[in-house]
């Protein structure tokens, strides 16, 4: 069995600390995915409707540009992605990563993190960027401070 992946969004950088947890516990690959334009504390200023973000969030076909190109996915079996919630679901350069890269035959866990947001419709808008070949596990929210020894116990069904 290949090496497992974290592959993760993070604007603030809670959801890449706990990336960066989850990886060091299970002995994972980290893999950041970068926008090719990074977001500015004005694009994600979601009280402002005309915001990056929100016009981002507000059109579910959007597909931010990641930077360079999709990376190689072939020796990993498992991949463990990680993003904030917007609006009730990941933000849309997820589904940018997850239609650029080749995840055929792999196991895909999507985790959250969230300041008070439920997992929300993650498992849907998800699905709809993954090929029918991707076993596509159910989404988990995580706290900020979630424990190494809660994620590598977590995780432990997927490896």
């Amino acid at each position: 069995m290949g090496r497992p992946l974290v592959a993760y969004f993070s604007c603030t950088g809670t959801t890449g600390r706990l990336a960066e947890t989850l990886a060091s516990a299970v002995g994972a690959d980290l893999l950041r995915i970068e926008p090719a334009v990074p977001y500015t504390a004005a694009d994600l200023d979601w009280h402002d409707e005309r915001s990056r973000s929100a016009v981002e969030m507000g059109n579910p076909a959007s597909r931010p540009a990641i930077a360079g190109t999709g990376p190689d996915l072939t020796d990993y079996t498992v991949v463990f992605l990680g993003s904030p919630i917007w609006w009730g679901v990941p933000p849309t350069i997820v589904n940018t990563f997850l239609e650029c890269v080749d995840l055929s035959g792999k196991t895909v866990v999507p985790f959250v993190t969230s300041g008070s947001s439920p997992v929300g419709g993650t498992d849907q808008r998800l699905r709809s960027s993954c090929p029918d070949t991707v076993d596509l596990r159910p989404a988990i929210r995580f706290a900020a401070n979630t424990s190494a020894k809660q994620l590598r116990r977590w995780s432990e069904q997927f490896l």
